[in-house]
């Protein structure tokens, strides 16, 4: 996978506000949980890869990670990804093509750390998403927005299953406030999720 960067934009000011911005997005299929609160690997989704990667690039994120140290599971994303790439789906629709080229797959998040270091001159700050309220260190969506238009590297997680394991939420530098409504009800997809999170951390600000 390409490890290159940019920032994305259609045009004028826009652009100059995406490249500011420094915001990376990494789904989780490794560590995370099942149901019965056990530790697993996660399938990769193709839902996921094409949804998210949209998102990615509608919203200007630099980077879209895919953690699964799987080989079987990483192969199936890479077909994907290729066919959208470089094969027919590539001239079929070359929106798709300019998402999918956001996607790199990794075995681990150090790796993806390490990446995005590299290409940063620094560390990210890790923002982990959670349903619950398990661990401290809670951020606010305007706290968390402030941080993305300060123009300092971020690296958002996104957990897959039944989110992201505990040693995830300890590693991370924060837990961002999770998705609340009046409904009672909680058990949003995780592309609906961050589709939310997103736009409250890089849409449009409306009066």
């Amino acid at each position: 996978m390409s490890n290159s960067f940019c920032g994305l934009s259609s045009q004028g000011g826009a652009r100059e506000v995406l490249i500011a911005r420094r915001l990376y997005v990494g789904l989780v299929h490794y560590p995370v949980y099942n149901k019965r609160s056990e530790r697993i690997a996660s399938a990769i989704t193709s839902f996921d890869l094409h949804d998210l990667s949209r998102l990615a690039r509608t919203y200007g994120v630099r980077r879209f990670f895919v953690i699964i140290p799987l080989r079987d599971q990483q192969k199936l994303a890479e077909r994907i990804i290729k066919h959208w790439t470089e094969g027919y789906g590539a001239v079929y629709n070359a929106f798709r093509k300019e998402a999918l080229e956001l996607i790199s797959v990794f075995s681990s998040l150090e790796e993806c750390i390490s990446i995005i270091s590299e290409n940063e001159g620094s560390n990210p700050v890790l923002i982990a998403t959670d349903a619950s309220r398990r661990i401290a260190r809670g951020l606010s969506y305007v706290e968390a927005r402030k941080m993305v238009d300060s123009g300092q590297p971020l690296f958002v997680l996104f957990g897959t299953a039944w989110g992201l394991d505990e040693e995830i939420l300890k590693r991370a530098d924060y837990l961002l406030d999770p998705i609340e409504s009046d409904a009672g009800y909680n058990h949003l997809s995780v592309r609906s999720a961050a589709a939310i999170i997103i736009d409250r951390l890089a849409g449009k600000a409306t009066s």
